[in-house]
């Protein structure tokens, strides 16, 4: 019976000595991570849009971390196969995934992910929002919105519109111009905005819905002609083109990009990460750039881990519904 008690006495202290180290392991981690260089992922070729953010964001960041950030482009499938990429990843913070709403309606639109959307990813902070551009090559007809959208529609499957791939920003954009006109408009993909746009300005596609943040340069270097931008008021960057509704045909589309981290990662190192990716945004020179390029932070308010998994939640409801109803069906990612 004595020997019984001792074995229960050391088998108990054993549990509880368990119990208390895996305590102290949540701020041993805080004060250790990150302990070598990470990688945000970028899941679309370099030069694109979210690449462009990717670059800025991860200088900063890895001043404040203390740690290189590794830009790594995976291009493919609407972005999802860096999103596959990311879900492989250890789960200890040193590999995250800058995405925007083309992760939130990828459910809708891939059959095959091999990931639960909703939940596979560990949100780390909104980073920045802003709307999308309708531009064309220089040698298109219409010189202003209001006489491109009546084009558009007339020209239906005759004119060519870019994007990077099912599921991006500008495929998802060209569906809502395609819904708004009531036409099938003939869809050029690429594996990413930067290819597209070089050949928009190339001659070699006629039309590309663009975010603002690689747009806006081409546009002012006149490589490209805007024809309207996707907010409810006109970009102060870009004063003298106007919104959709102004120009006649309403489409309301507003990009966000967001930090990803695998689920599982530990609250002390996505705490750490979102502390970094604040202080990025706190930045003026950062804020000055987004400017420039027509986007901006988000307000401070929801800059939490917290606010950013709301509102994905709510972008995969919003979008799973907006596709279905613009009659898509999932497809297989490749």
């Amino acid at each position: 019976m004595i020997a019984h008690f001792r074995r229960f006495l050391m088998t108990r202290r054993g549990a509880l000595t368990g119990l208390a180290l895996l305590g102290l392991a949540t701020p041993a981690l805080a004060q250790n991570f990150p302990s070598k260089p990470i990688t945000l992922i970028v899941p679309f070729a370099a030069g694109g849009p979210s690449d462009v953010i990717a670059r800025l964001l991860g200088e900063h960041m890895g001043r404040t971390l203390g740690q290189q950030v590794v830009v790594e482009n995976i291009a493919g499938a609407g972005g999802t196969a860096g999103a596959k990429r990311l879900v492989s990843a250890e789960a200890d913070g040193h590999t995250v995934l800058i995405h925007h709403l083309a992760l939130a309606a990828a459910p809708a639109l891939y059959s095959n992910l091999g990931y639960d959307t909703s939940t596979a990813f560990a949100p780390v902070g909104l980073v920045n929002t802003g709307p999308m551009v309708i531009a064309g090559k220089l040698a298109l007809p219409p010189v202003d919105g209001k006489a491109f959208f009546p084009y558009a529609k007339q020209q239906a499957e005759k004119l060519t519109v870019a994007h990077a791939g099912v599921g991006s920003n500008a495929h998802l954009c060209a569906v809502l111009i395609s819904q708004a006109l009531g036409v099938k408009l003939a869809q050029v993909a690429y594996r990413g905005t930067g290819p597209a746009m070089n050949d928009l300005v190339g001659g070699q596609v006629d039309v590309l819905c663009d975010q603002s943040t690689t747009a806006v340069p081409q546009i002012q270097s006149d490589k490209i002609r805007a024809y309207a931008v996707t907010s409810p008021e006109r970009l102060g960057v870009l004063p003298n083109v106007p919104t959709s509704r102004e120009a006649g045909t309403e489409i309301d589309m507003t990009i966000w990009h967001g930090l990803y981290a695998p689920k599982g990662t530990p609250a002390a190192a996505l705490d750490k990460l979102n502390g970094a990716l604040q202080a990025a945004l706190k930045d003026p020179a950062v804020l000055e750039r987004f400017k420039a390029v027509g986007t901006s932070a988000f307000p401070t308010a929801e800059w939490t881990r917290e606010a950013h998994g709301k509102r994905f939640a709510a972008e995969v409801a919003k979008w799973g519904a907006a596709l279905k109803a613009a009659g898509l069906t999932p497809q297989n990612a490749n």
